[in-house]
């Protein structure tokens, strides 16, 4: 699986990289089908400190693509969300796939 990450506002961090790719290989240990992972980081200035960091995480597989946003006061809690949002997804996506 290829991870790609883009960031829009915010500076490029190996840790937070290594963080997000540890996260996905688990998940993609359990979806094994998943060919990409396009992983946007970016900071939005908002009114509330409980948001502004945000993840947008974006698989490619076979079918129609797979998106999820979070928003968090830590890109972390960002990643853990959005990586949550696509595991409930993809179990969805493959209990239909069951039923055929």
């Amino acid at each position: 699986m290829d991870i790609i990450y883009e960031y829009d506002g915010v500076t490029a961090s190996k840790r937070l990289e290594s963080f997000t790719e540890d996260k996905l290989n688990k998940l993609h240990k359990k979806f094994d089908d998943i060919i990409r992972a396009d992983v946007f980081l970016k900071q939005e200035n908002t009114s509330s400190d409980e948001t502004g960091l945000i993840c947008n995480i974006r698989l490619s597989l076979p079918g129609p693509r797979i998106f999820a946003e979070a928003s968090n006061e830590n890109f972390e809690d960002s990643v853990l969300e959005s990586i949550s949002e696509l595991e409930r997804q993809l179990k969805k996506r493959k209990d239909k796939m069951k039923a055929y």
